[in-house]
């Protein structure tokens, strides 16, 4: 799980550099689309994904499926790594097998956190999940970091580090990893994976497309082809729902939703997907340029320092998955759930009253408490929703989970990337453009430049470019050498951006806490039993689990207690 999600993060730091190795410029208008597939490609697929496989392992075993992702991750990683092309040629090679890479990534997330449900009995399960959310989550900032050691050495490397610790995976899950949980077979629901594969993924690309420029606009979201993306794609998705009222053995089973602490633990796990998802790549912007600059790193160093100095976040994880993991176990979920939420919603609101040029250890200190807080909510939330699952029901119910955690993340992207793009949209052009006329650049070139798309900025911004110096170009040689130099240093750009980038982050964090509210009520209202008076595991099922027997266990299993069927 742990380099899943550092694959599925390690490239947002690394791609200027896999750009440049590949010899394409990612800020010309003809490339972007390979910059937004490189970003957004891993999240959509495994979005799409997790449920079918989630189905698979409840059918033909969830070890199997996940031995099956290891080996998938493993090729296309090799794949990756040994990229020979340029140009457009090796930009859709790394594109497909990114996507090939989250075919696997996806066999995994959708069946380790039911294979753990399985392995562990009640009382144990919250400091098993707890670990694995820690991979989970922690992996996707570890892999900023990785990526910006790695990628300025080699960018091959940044594929190449996933290879071995597949390899080694692949072989030790195969002799290692058998399954202890129910399997129940039937048919494939194929219909209902074609409509819910072809429905998400159409709303997944509006939102992608939705955050480019479209006409006059800033944002895509007036476009005919997002609307009809959208549109359709929820259509699709009704269609879906109506398709799963009726067949025998549905992809989604909808009568989980029934399950007070199944519905609400995804409702809050969604909502919190959404408040943080974005997070990342509104912090890397700040940072890199903003921050940085203005104290001394130049632009081509901020990609490493960003992952750098955004580590408190993942220290804060680590510190409290586990142990709120633990303590679910021994006091239920529900309050400490609510008040990781909660927790997380301050923090959003210290982040939003924290001047743009911070002082380092306060914003530290913010990123800390926003890391302990999404560590409190994430593992008893799971737990919660784990514990809550028929025996038989665990791949395709964590699949489901997962679905809406990474479908939230790309809600999220595009929601903060486009509060962001609005809020500078309204004042950057005037800025840009007085700022570039008082430093000599014509009135019309610096017309024009101020009115280029502020998505063109902000990418600029995000891979660590000179933003002003993209934008000049061959005008920066027309300029008096001071000018120039002024131009395109460490504090023009930087203080151009402040103001209207603090306005629009005031309105993404805005928006972060009023769904970290959402999830926190929801969680409350979860059922958040401590084990000692949740359902007993059938004892036949926790032998199983000790014994590591790999027989998948008996098709009904009776409670020794009440003597009820599960």
């Amino acid at each position: 799980m742990l380099i899943a999600t550092i694959n599925s993060s390690i490239v947002l730091i690394a791609l200027p550099d896999i750009f440049k190795g590949i010899g394409i410029n990612p800020l010309e208008p003809s490339n972007t689309s390979y910059l937004l597939w490189m970003i957004m490609g891993f999240l959509v697929v495994t979005a799409v994904l997790v449920v079918s496989f989630g189905r698979l392992g409840d059918m033909y075993g969830r070890a199997r499926m996940y031995n099956m992702g290891f080996a998938v991750f493993t090729v296309s990683s090799v794949m990756l790594a040994i990229t020979w092309f340029d140009g457009d040629a090796a930009a859709l090679w790394l594109i497909g097998w990114r996507i090939v890479q989250g075919v696997g990534g996806a066999f995994l997330m959708a069946n380790s956190s039911a294979i753990l449900t399985d392995a562990f009995p009640t009382n144990q399960r919250g400091l098993a999940l707890g670990i694995n959310g820690v991979a989970a989550i922690a992996g996707s900032f570890i892999g900023l970091v990785v990526g910006g050691v790695l990628a300025p050495i080699d960018w091959n490397l940044i594929f190449l580090v996933s290879v071995p610790f597949g390899v080694i995976g692949t072989i030790w899950a195969y002799l290692k990893l058998h399954d202890t949980g129910v399997s129940k077979h039937g048919r494939m629901d194929w219909w209902g994976n074609i409509t819910f594969a072809v429905g998400l993924i159409a709303v997944l690309v509006g939102i992608t497309y939705g955050i480019q420029p479209y006409g006059s606009s800033p944002t895509g979201w007036g476009s005919p082809f997002v609307l009809s993306c959208l549109i359709g794609g929820v259509v699709v998705l009704i269609g879906f729902v109506v398709i799963e009222t009726k067949v025998e053995n549905p992809l989604f089973r909808l009568s989980l939703f029934r399950i007070r602490s199944f519905s609400l633990g995804n409702l809050a796990n969604f909502t919190a997907s959404l408040g943080r998802g974005g997070l990342q790549f509104v912090l890397i912007i700040w940072l890199q340029g903003i921050w940085l600059p203005q104290h001394g790193y130049t632009f081509e160093q901020t990609p490493l320092w960003a992952g750098i100095y955004m580590l408190p976040m993942t220290v804060g994880f680590l510190l409290s998955a586990p142990v709120s993991g633990a303590l679910s176990d021994r006091m239920g979920s529900r309050l400490l759930a609510f008040g990781g939420l909660a927790l997380t919603a301050v923090t959003f609101g210290l982040l939003i009253v924290l001047p743009v040029d911070f002082d380092y250890w306060a914003f530290a200190g913010i990123l800390l408490l926003n890391g302990i807080g999404m560590g409190m909510f994430a593992s008893p939330n799971r737990v919660e929703v784990m514990n809550s699952l028929p025996a038989d029901a665990r791949g395709s119910g964590a699949g489901m989970m997962t679905t809406f955690q990474n479908a939230a993340m790309v809600l999220s992207i595009g929601f903060f990337f486009s509060l962001i793009i609005a809020g500078l949209s309204s004042s950057l052009p005037t800025a840009m453009s007085q700022g570039l006329t008082a430093h000599g650049v014509p009135a019309a070139s610096a017309d024009q430049l101020a009115h280029l798309p502020a998505v063109a900025v902000l990418f600029a911004a995000f891979l660590g470019y000179n933003p002003i110096q993209q934008l000049l170009g061959d005008q920066l040689h027309n300029l008096p050498a001071d000018q120039a130099s002024f131009l395109t240093g460490r504090s023009f750009f930087p203080n151009l951006i402040s103001e209207p980038f603090s306005q629009g982050l005031a309105v993404a964090f805005g928006f972060a806490i009023v769904v970290c509210v959402i999830g926190a009520v929801a969680s409350l209202f979860t059922k958040g039993k401590p084990p000692a008076e949740a359902d007993r595991e059938p004892v036949g099922e926790e032998l199983a689990a000790v014994a590591g027997e790999a027989s998948g266990g008996p098709s009904e299993l009776v409670a020794p207690v009440t003597g009820e069927r599960r």
